[in-house]
């Protein structure tokens, strides 16, 4: 079976070439200069095909008549049957026949197809020899008349003795016009007629030898279907050669696994082998005798790269045996040479090997593995000896292995890989409980700093549940448990399994610091107030004086750091930098990125933009250095709060987007990057689709608890309640987020909520509401430094004043809470601050407020926000202030354009038209319209169709 396939569909893989762009210039060059010869050679799958048909298609070689032939893997080959194949598809192309050679008739009786526009026969000739150099100089001569021609044919390392004597004749008699293209595997040995091929009167021919695809070219080729972190996993599965990178791409195509393997690309390994790539390899297997066959097997059961000496180990074999296996696994091209080595091809090639081994010899051979490896043959490794231990079902053993496995990860940090040891080894049969619980107590330790929340979480819980356990483990147990339920995002549940965790370490100083550390960090869980978070720090810092362990100190001194910046204290600063300049994080690079990471969110909390993108950028130098797999996410989400708050939105929805999706692995940080992406959706739209977001991360943060993205969703949903004229609705979310923010007894987190409650209840004019809230949080931020919150009081003030007609007051307390988000680089708040200032100084109908609401305008026009950006141009047109190009009319330039259709659909639907009536009037099917209206409410960043009309006339002008 040929290994390159004929034929794709529209959505292929292989449709796409990568990588041959050199192989392709040279035949392009060959077929410009007849006559001529090229030889493209290499393994099978190699694209050798795919890169003829390239060639075939090409523009300069695509007007040309071209003649495919194909050589088949028949067990006795059809004399000349790849050039006779090529010669029926000749058709109505030759002259009568009577203008041709008289020679062309001896192909009559092979060609039936073209005889009749053939000569007659000749007479038959007594000696073969001669009547076959008499066809030889026919086929010459036909080829010369249909020329100019490219010949090709495929695969002729199968082709037979006799079409490999014409191939000899073709290269000494090349016609002047034509040009032959041969492709040909390199694994089957060197062709009979490499030497006439290099001997060829008109010129040697060109040999094209093809590699398999480098790591980047892989991923060239993958783009389309999978993420660029998969692209060396993909190309240790398949050895880079295009056939089985597009077999096992097609695959992913037909099944549902694409989505898990961006997050998780070790499910790469998980796939079936494509039927098509299992056949291949069963049958080069088949061509083996019984010997190779059995110590390729044993091959495939040690790995990808063999090892002669522990093969001749397993098998009994001696090293001559070996050696000839492996050359013959090696020339059906199973196997090939690597640094010296004998290795399998690709990983598929060993998954199919090993998977046609029946399951009790598998076992064995696993365990006479694991025995050589013990007896200093090989390199023996603990993950090794668990791996073939574990597969040859031997447990005890294998838990022994494991233990340590997970140990040397641990140490190398790679928490991810120890908790997977760990996992599979409380899994294991027989374990006693001693052995479990100690397992259970490394695998807390270790998931929580990995990716293996969901898997641990309900072994952990089990043992608490069904095991009697001493009070100083089951103390460790729950603080670990507590832990993974936070990770996985269940924050009230894993605070108060903490909580329950710190009586039973009471003597255990060190684990007791760590965890009152944990309880002391406020912004994870609701119904505990900030007194209770200083408290248990303080208590935190006694058991870590009480430890002498200067870790833990260090752990507490930055939960210590963190909790003061959450609340706004300068203080905070100095004790930030004197841990960073230190000794204690510049040596622990783990500490360091989470304090780094968990410093840079407070920092947007309070509206630090500067010190958040430095800590951030420190944070994501040292865990790119330390590859820190578990907190890749939280680096991207805090790079996305930081580009959002500093109005850097060019692609930023995409990346939050994926970021929340169900790929995410880190549940902790998913209600966060759902609340961000709801953010951004609000501002440019469609509102529906943003309010659905809020509204799923308030259910999802009361449900476990999480304070922050509550409070902010909260108020993100106000705000947008409040743009769609629900007033009464941005009322009611508005004070549940200050109630909140009151429970929590932090007001520095009350800046966002604080100003939409008041603004909300100022429309209606002036009350003691919004005045007695004013008083209160400006209470609440005596003493701290927090720009936000600073200037959230000058709005609120401001709005007071404007609602008890001091405009002069309302106007400068604006104009000074604009300065102070422009100052600290907030840039959507800014945009925000400027469109109040500017509708206060339209209503007074001062000049400058034009130039105030188009400096918003232009802020949300860097942003691409289509919501905000058609509510201020309604305000312009309110005030009757010019509205500047882009944003008056023409093609507008934030990617956001209708196009006509959509703008005849919106425009029929801003009429009051319906779904049905529009698609009748246009022609259309209803689904067609509901795809359009959906499109130019999201593009005009409108929250319903009865915003279109006002928006259309913004758009159009």
């Amino acid at each position: 079976m040929p290994l390159e396939p004929q034929a794709s569909h529209a959505d292929d893989p292989a449709d796409t070439l990568v990588g041959r762009r050199e192989e392709l210039a040279i035949l392009q060059a060959t077929i410009a200069a007849p006559p001529s010869l090229a030889l493209v050679e290499g393994e099978a799958g190699i694209g050798k095909s795919r890169l003829v048909r390239e060639l075939l298609a090409a523009p300069p070689v695509a007007g040309r008549r071209t003649l495919v032939g194909q050589c088949e893997q028949l067990q006795e080959p059809l004399p000349l049957s790849p050039l006779l194949d090529a010669f029926r598809q000749v058709g109505s192309t030759l002259a009568g026949a009577e203008a041709l050679n008289p020679v062309l008739g001896a192909l009559a009786p092979l060609v039936p197809e073209i005889a009749a526009r053939l000569p007659p026969p000749p007479p038959a000739l007594a000696d073969q020899g001669a009547e076959r150099h008499r066809v030889f100089r026919a086929a010459v001569a036909l080829l010369d008349e249909l020329s100019p021609l490219v010949l090709v044919l495929e695969d002729v390392h199968w082709a037979d003795t006799v079409t490999f004597d014409f191939l000899a004749f073709l290269a000494a008699h090349l016609p002047p016009r034509l040009t032959v293209i041969l492709t040909a595997r390199t694994e089957t040995g060197r062709l009979p007629i490499r030497e006439a091929l290099a001997r060829a009167p008109s010129g040697a021919a060109r040999i094209v030898g093809l590699s398999p695809l480098n790591r980047p070219e892989v991923a060239q080729l993958a783009g389309r279907i999978l993420h660029a972190e998969v692209a060396d996993r993909l190309y240790e599965r398949t050895g880079g050669i295009p056939f089985v990178v597009e077999e096992v791409l097609r695959t992913l195509m037909e099944g549902s696994a694409t989505r898990a393997i961006p997050a998780r690309p070790e499910a790469l390994d998980d796939l079936a082998v494509p039927a098509v790539l299992r056949d291949v390899v069963v049958q080069r297997l088949l061509t083996l005798d019984d010997d190779a066959r059995e110590i390729l097997n044993a091959a495939a059961v040690m790995g990808l790269v063999t090892d002669d000496r522990l093969l001749a180990k397993v098998t009994e074999r001696d090293a001559g045996e070996i050696a000839r296996s492996l050359a013959g696994a090696q020339a059906v091209g199973l196997l090939h040479e690597e640094s010296g080595h004998s290795c399998f091809r690709h990983a598929l090639a060993q998954q199919v090997v090993y998977e046609s081994v029946p399951a009790a010899e598998r076992r064995w051979l696993h365990l006479r593995t694991a025995r050589a490896l013990e007896s200093g043959v090989g390199t023996p490794t603990a993950a090794k000896l668990a791996h073939h231990y574990r597969l040859a079902g031997r447990h005890q053993e294998f838990v022994i292995h494991a233990e340590a496995a997970a140990k040397t990860a641990l140490a190398h940090g790679n928490d991810a890989t120890a908790a997977r040891f760990l996992l599979e080894a409380l899994g294991a049969e027989g374990v006693p409980q001693t052995d479990r619980v100690r397992l259970a107590l490394k695998l807390g330790r270790a998931a929580v700093d990995g990716l293996a929340h969901a898997e641990a979480l309900p072994i952990v819980d089990r043992l608490l549940a069904t095991e009697q356990l001493p009070a100083a483990v089951r103390g460790e147990l729950r603080f670990a448990h507590g832990r993974l339920l936070r990770q996985s995002g269940d924050a009230r549940a894993g605070y108060l399994e903490i909580e329950n965790a710190i009586e039973d370490l009471a003597d255990e100083p060190a684990l007791l610091g760590r965890a009152l550390a944990v309880l002391a960090a406020p912004e994870t869980v609701t119904d505990r107030h900030m007194r209770e978070h200083v408290a248990r720090c303080d208590e935190a810092t006694a058991a870590a004086l009480r430890s002498g362990d200067r870790s833990v100190d260090v752990a507490v001194r930055i939960t210590r750091a963190g909790l003061m910046l959450e609340q706004g204290r300068p203080e905070s600063w100095p004790l930030i930098d004197d841990l960073l300049g230190g000794d204690d994080l510049r040596t622990s690079s783990r500490e360091r990125v989470r304090a780094c990471l968990n410093w840079a969110q407070a920092a947007l909390h309070v509206g630090r933009l500067d010190r958040a993108e430095a800590l951030l950028a420190e944070g994501r130098r040292v865990a790119e250095q330390a590859d820190y797999l578990r907190l890749a996410e939280v680096v991207d989400l805090v790079a996305a709060a930081v580009d959002h708050a500093a109005g850097r939105w060019d692609g930023l929805i995409d990346r939050v987007r994926r970021m929340g999706g169900a790929d995410a692995t880190f549940g902790a940080a998913s209600l966060d990057s759902r609340l961000l992406h709801g953010s951004l959706l609000a501002a440019i739209g469609p509102a529906e689709e943003a309010a659905a977001r809020f509204s799923e991360v308030i259910a999802v943060a009361e449900r476990v608890g999480a304070v922050w993205p509550l409070i902010a969703a909260r108020t993100a949903m106000a705000r947008l309640l409040l743009t769609m004229d629900d007033a009464g609705g941005a009322t009611d979310h508005a004070r549940a987020a200050v109630a909140d923010v009151r429970a929590k007894g932090n007001w520095v987190w009350g800046a966002a909520p604080v100003v939409c409650l008041v603004e909300a209840v100022t429309a209606r004019g002036p009350g003691s509401e919004a005045a007695e809230l004013v008083d209160e949080f400006a209470a609440g931020l005596d003493g701290t430094d927090a720009p936000r919150a600073q200037a959230a009081l000058l709005t609120t003030r401001g709005a007071l004043a404007s609602a008890h007609d001091r405009a002069d007051d309302a106007e400068a307390l604006l104009g000074s809470a604009r300065r102070v988000l422009m100052d600290a680089g907030l840039r959507y708040d800014e945009a925000q601050a400027a469109e109040r200032l500017g509708r206060l100084r339209c209503e007074r109908g001062e000049v400058r407020g034009g130039l105030d609401l188009e400096a918003a305008l232009r802020l949300y026009g860097a942003m691409a926000a289509s919501r905000d950006i058609a509510r201020i141009c309604r305000s312009m047109r309110q005030f009757g202030v010019p509205i500047p190009y882009p944003w008056r009319g023409g093609r507008r330039s934030l990617g956001q354009t209708l196009s006509p259709k959509e703008h005849r659909v919106a425009a029929l639907a801003a009429a009051g038209k319906t779904n049905q009536e529009i698609a009748t009037e246009l022609f259309l099917s209803r689904r067609t319209v509901e795809s359009h209206v959906s499109s130019a409410l999201r593009k005009l960043g409108c929250g319903s169709r009865r915003d279109l009309a006002a928006t259309l006339l913004d758009v159009d002008e």
